[in-house]
């Protein structure tokens, strides 16, 4: 008669060498001497590994039996979850810059386990993936950033029953990639930019960018959100002029954002508050029209007969838009920064280094953090933690000088 499946296997002795066996799924285990203590030790520890299993087993079971798809590939489930994002992670029907990199934290994933069932995708392979990003030369954040994003993804596909929960907890335990413990790259983190280097980019912009930067500068505000400021998002009732951006980082959440204007913010904008109030104050198309009006005052030389027949393209190619956008304003910087080391080189001058529009952010938080203090610098920046803005604000040296000239 076959052995029920739900007996417990038995304490036996061997005949033939006296010593304690048990039979476990058709595999003879020998315990050492029969009747012994450690043979009984070994037997209990056997019999537990056993009962063990079969509960995860009939875990695995009844989670495959639960899901509505259990042969889905990850490039199947990939293309799931994109599906999803494409329209979760948009503004006004437009896919947002984290679907895009959502998608570029996938792509390895997709390339390297295509083909593998999704449910036994876990934290070795999502190990090697991350090897592969390290060998990319993907800096350690970015690393970080994208792994996270892998996560999210499973989660979703646990949300929908696409694969069993034990994925995901299992792709938790893979732990972010440490400072100094890895060979992924570092790079150095985001400091404040020398009044000295921007102003000497200033001259060398359009005044539409060198207000950009000048008024980053004063405020403290986003990339993001100075390039899209605009006559109607800004409450000039009183004194101090309120901008009110219409879409920022932390709309999402439910968050507003108030940046207030004083009078040198004021005297910065002003030029530009002409106009229809549905229209941005700063406009590619207008620094364009201004750069092209300078060359006409310029030129030395007649136009030609066919010069003046020509007409603009109806449809052009790269068409200016009618407001900068995060990468135009840091690529307007980074050409006039350029211009100006160049000039210098000719001067037999020291270039100066390249900055970027979020170090003017860093530059505005530190200068608020040594006048004010740290409550003062998070109300300005907008963070709703000042623990956020200690990220963007230089530690007070000057402080730490006075401390250790009373008592170091």
């Amino acid at each position: 008669m076959p052995r029920q499946s739900g007996k417990v296997p038995s304490y036996c002795r061997h005949k033939a060498s006296g010593r304690a066996v048990a039979r476990i799924n058709g595999q003879d285990f020998y315990l050492g001497d029969f009747g012994s203590p450690e043979s009984h030790a070994e037997y209990e520890r056997l019999i537990t590994e056993w009962r063990s299993g079969r509960q995860l087993a009939a875990q695995q079971v009844a989670a495959l039996s639960m899901l509505t798809e259990p042969a889905l590939s990850v490039v199947e489930a990939i293309s799931r979850y994109q599906e999803f994002a494409r329209t979760y992670y948009a503004k006004d029907g437009v896919p947002s810059k984290e679907y895009v990199e959502m998608g570029l934290a996938l792509r390895p994933v997709r390339k390297m386990f295509g083909t593998t069932l999704a449910r036994e995708f876990g934290p070795l392979r999502l190990d090697a993936v991350r090897k592969h990003m390290i060998d990319s030369g993907l800096s350690r954040g970015v690393i970080n950033h994208r792994v996270h994003r892998i996560k999210r993804c499973f989660r979703w596909l646990v949300s929908k029953q696409l694969i069993p929960p034990t994925v995901y907890e299992g792709l938790r335990t893979v732990d972010g990639l440490k400072r100094g413990r890895s060979l992924a790259k570092e790079l150095p983190p985001v400091a404040p930019v020398d009044d000295a280097h921007v102003d000497a980019v200033l001259p060398f912009t359009s005044p539409q960018v060198a207000t950009m930067i000048q008024l980053q500068r004063l405020t403290g505000m986003r990339p993001c959100e100075v390039v899209m400021i605009s006559t109607r998002d800004i409450d000039m009732k009183n004194e101090v002029w309120i901008y009110s951006p219409s879409d920022h980082k932390n709309a999402w959440r439910g968050h507003d954002r108030k940046i207030p204007l004083g009078p040198a913010a004021q005297r910065l904008i002003r030029p530009f508050l002409e106009g229809s109030e549905q229209t941005y104050l700063f406009s590619p198309k207008e620094a364009e029209a201004n750069r092209n009006g300078d060359r006409r005052k310029q030129r030395k030389t007649p136009m030609t007969p066919s010069q003046r027949k020509r007409r603009p393209k109806a449809k052009p190619e790269r068409a200016k838009r009618d407001h900068y956008g995060v990468d135009t304003y840091r690529r307007a910087i980074k050409y006039a920064i350029q211009k100006v080391n160049k000039v210098r080189s000719r001067e037999g001058l020291e270039p100066i280094p390249d900055w970027f529009p979020l170090q003017l952010r860093h530059s505005r938080a530190t200068e608020l953090n040594e006048l004010y203090g740290i409550e003062a610098a998070a109300v300005s920046l907008g963070h709703a933690h000042a623990d956020v803005t200690k990220v963007y604000a230089e530690r007070n040296l000057k402080l730490a000088i006075e401390v250790a000239k009373k008592i170091g």
